[in-house]
C-alpha cells in the first residue's frame, strides 16, 4: 500500500530526504507522494522512513492504493531496474 501526506503536512522536507525511492515531490501547500514509485521501503529498511522522521505525524497508508509485501517487493525490483 502506497503512503498518502495529510493536510498537517508542514512542508520541512524530513521525509523527501529520508526517501530511498525518490517518491515525494514538493507541492503547494503539503507534499505528494508518487503512488507508483513508494514501496513503503520495502526493499530498503524495515519500515517507511517518511513515517519514522515527520515531526508531525500526517503521513499514512493510502487506503486507495492497497497493495500486498509481494506488489511492493515488485515494484522495488522495477524501479531498481531504473537505475
Amino acid at each position: 500500500m502506497a503512503l498518502i501526506i495529510a493536510n498537517e503536512c508542514i512542508a520541512c522536507d524530513a521525509c523527501r530526504e529520508e526517501c530511498p525511492n525518490e517518491a515525494i515531490e514538493e507541492n503547494d501547500p503539503i507534499y505528494l507522494i508518487d503512488s507508483d514509485r513508494c514501496t513503503e521501503c520495502v526493499g530498503h529498511y524495515d519500515e517507511p522512513q517518511c513515517i519514522a522522521v515527520c515531526p508531525v505525524d500526517c503521513i499514512a497508508s493510502d487506503p486507495d492504493n492497497v497493495e500486498s509485501v509481494e506488489e511492493l517487493k515488485f515494484k522495488f525490483s522495477q524501479l531498481a531496474l531504473e537505475v
